[in-house]
């Protein structure tokens, strides 16, 4: 856990941005997967660890704002638990680490809500994203579950974004440390990324250095020959020469901040031709928007940036045709790129977006586009200092979205479609790093892993 003032700072100021009422966070409980005491690991609800810290299951936290005081609801071990964990500290004890100095069991709860409910105050709590926290807020609120996201608060919804967006010192240097095990995940994957090796085999051994330096993957790991499916997470192929892999993988620190980086090799160790001409034009893309963040620019403005990149290197390659300007307009990069730029990062992969997309990464200023690719930007809004992101531009070769948009004439004018028929073997390729906006600029965190066509070959070859 951070400093107990950390904690209390963050529900402070998360006062003052909801007002009055009262806050509940629900902690997460466990969950099983084939029968009741066999669970996956434990991983607790992002927003109960951001203003209460603590880390393990069946307890929840409520800040009543009106009269200023915080509880953590949670119940003490008996001495079936200790035969089973150990002895264990007391709520009250684990309370005090986050500054809170209320403690109650769990069944005192819904006592507090319904007292609460019956003075007309307003209870505040974001959208539940698991079914036992929907069952709870319904037996809690008396609200159907299926009305439950009718009843979110849009109030507590913007608050926590508006605090959670921005990283302390702290929390950037636990991102760092994720990002330095994902420098150990990628580059062993680079070396053990040879002919006849099957794609398993490197996923379950980089995921096994993540448990080992810190704590689980931050999402299930993409790792494929088949780069053009953007979240393959098929693990089954063999590595032939020829082949991309595309390896988009991150892992969580104890403290449960998370890295997300990609990097695609040719399966052997050395780029031919044709993967290095495609592979430079991403990587132009990546480097440019990184060099141009900035607090004030949008995401919205890189992604178009790195967009026309794309558009143009394919154009001097004979794939994209006509004015680039006018095709990126027109959404016609879309076959190649059709993802946006990135994504906040945090205590989430996807930082926050629990709580919706739109309110994470668009504003009054920024509105969310409806056509196909951009569309998918996650992130558009305006950079602030104190942001972490990630910027992932790629190219792809997706033989059914080929065949579709031959088939339908679209964008014949920019697009050369039987130069798009040959690379239809190809797959795809997406280079990630994950970005600090400062005051005056960026810094790409972590440890640098190799991206130059130069280091990667020389990682791999290492390996020999």
């Amino acid at each position: 856990m951070f400093d107990a003032k950390i904690y209390t700072d963050r529900r402070n100021r998360l006062i003052s941005e909801v007002k009055s009422g009262i806050i509940l966070i629900l902690g997460n409980p466990e969950a099983s997967y084939n029968y009741p005491a066999n669970t996956y690991a434990f991983r607790q609800d992002s927003n109960f660890l951001y203003f209460f810290g603590l880390d393990h299951p069946d307890l929840a936290g409520v800040i009543d704002i009106d009269n200023n005081k915080d509880y953590i609801f949670g119940n003490d071990v008996d001495i079936d638990d200790i035969i089973w964990m150990g002895p264990q500290p007391l709520m009250s004890d684990q309370a005090a680490k986050a500054g809170v100095n209320n403690t109650a069991p769990l069944k005192a709860l819904p006592e507090i809500i319904s007292e609460a409910k019956s003075k007309g105050r307003k209870i505040h709590f974001v959208p539940p994203y698991r079914g036992e926290t929907y069952m709870q807020i319904s037996n809690l609120l008396g609200i159907p579950i299926g009305e439950i996201r009718n009843h979110v608060s849009v109030d507590l919804i913007k608050g926590i974004i508006k605090l959670r967006s921005v990283k302390d010192e702290f929390e950037i240097a636990e991102i760092e440390k994720a990002v330095d095990i994902a420098y150990e995940m990628h580059t062993t994957s680079m070396r053990m990324a040879k002919p006849g090796v099957i794609e398993r085999e490197i996923a379950g051994t980089i995921e096994g250095i993540s448990l080992a330096k810190g704590g689980p993957v931050s999402f299930p790991i993409i790792l494929s020959v088949h780069g053009e499916t953007l979240h393959n997470h098929y693990h089954g192929n063999t590595l032939t020469l020829g082949r991309m892999l595309v390896t988009d993988a991150g892992a969580e620190t104890t403290m449960h901040y998370a890295s997300d980086i990609t990097r695609t090799v040719p399966v052997g160790g050395k780029f031919n031709q044709r993967q290095k001409d495609i592979y430079e034009i991403v990587l132009e893309a990546n480097q440019k928007t990184i060099t141009a963040t900035k607090p004030g620019i949008t995401n919205k403005e890189l992604h178009l940036m790195a967009a026309k990149i794309i558009a143009s290197g394919l154009k001097n390659l004979g794939l994209m045709s006509g004015n680039v300007d006018d095709a990126v307009a027109k959404g016609a990069h879309a076959m190649f790129f059709p993802h946006g730029l990135g994504h906040m990062l945090g205590l989430d992969v996807h930082d926050m977006e629990g709580m919706g997309e739109n309110y994470i990464g668009y504003n009054d200023k920024v509105k969310r586009s409806e056509q196909f690719g951009t569309a998918f930007l996650r992130l558009g809004k305006e950079h602030q200092p104190g942001y972490v992101f990630t910027i992932e531009p790629g190219i792809y070769f997706i033989p059914a979205l080929i065949d579709k948009w031959r088939s339908e004439k679209k964008f014949t004018e920019f697009i050369n479609y039987d130069k798009a028929e040959s690379f239809k073997d190809f797959g795809g390729i997406r280079i990630e790093d994950n970005i600090l906006v400062t005051e005056t600029g960026n810094k790409v965190l972590g440890k640098p892993i190799p991206k130059s066509i130069k280091d990667i070959e020389n990682m791999m070859s290492s390996g020999d």
